[in-house]
């Protein structure tokens, strides 16, 4: 039984027994000004339910373009992504947006904290897109607050709060909802080396916890090297992949 027991029945996806991610020859091309771009080239991956996922290279190698494809942020224009065994891509707008809200959570580098609503009414948000009971939701945003050690701040706006604690704001809310997979897109950029080690072990001990897939997007090899696996991107391309642990 988790902390967040009472998210919203999971559609019959959830039940897939592959990996949690499955990315074939995905190919993705942005024009630039007239310039095809070619962001993916041919891209596979596999990742099993429960990994702690790094995705590493260069700036502009394609890390973020592959993040917001394998979520459903962003399309592609050929190959196939499967998350929990079905092509988001081919679900209704409203659809997809009530899966991710129910089975992903997202933590960004800048946080993405509306600045209008307390830290408590910012990590409701997934709930409310789910249409979870407002007292449930507040109730379940709490707990979420607590498991990140800011109980204490749940009125506090985004403006009263440090980066860090901001960015465990941002982490409850990826939680609140018990997600399937969290998507992390260089989560510990805009942090200090110690507070940056804070929220990484944060998202470490909630992956032993509770279960959850992280793929995370960093430049920090010291990020890398404590997940489970290393995905090397160059170029549009997957180049390497190593196991530190």
């Amino acid at each position: 039984m988790t902390l967040l027991e009472a998210r919203p029945e999971a559609p019959p996806i959830g039940h897939h027994s592959g990996p949690i991610i499955q990315a074939t020859n995905v190919h993705k091309t942005y024009d630039a000004s007239g310039n095809a771009v070619h962001a993916l080239r041919g891209v596979s991956l596999d990742v099993p339910a429960g990994e702690m996922v790094a995705i590493m290279g260069p700036s502009g190698c394609g890390k973020t373009t592959l993040l917001n494809c394998l979520s459903g942020l962003d399309t592609v224009d050929s190959g196939q992504i499967l998350i929990e065994g079905t092509a988001i891509a081919t679900m209704p707008d409203k659809a997809k947006t009530t899966y991710r809200a129910r089975r992903m959570g997202f933590v960004f580098q800048t946080y993405n904290l509306l600045p209008v609503l307390s830290a408590a009414e910012n990590v409701e948000l997934p709930l409310v897109v789910s249409g979870v009971d407002s007292g449930e939701a507040r109730d379940r945003a709490l707990r979420a607050l607590a498991l990140v050690g800011l109980a204490d701040r749940a009125g506090h706006w985004p403006a009263q709060l440090s980066g860090g604690q901001r960015q465990r704001v941002t982490i409850a809310r990826a939680l609140v909802n018990d997600p399937a997979i969290v998507w992390a897109d260089e989560p510990t950029g805009n942090l200090d080396s110690q507070t940056a080690d804070e929220v990484m072990s944060l998202m470490e001990r909630l992956n032993r916890q509770h279960g959850q897939t992280f793929v995370i997007v960093t430049h920090d090899p010291g990020i890398g090297r404590r997940c489970h696996r290393i995905i090397r991107m160059r170029d549009g391309e997957i180049v390497d992949e190593e196991r530190p642990l």
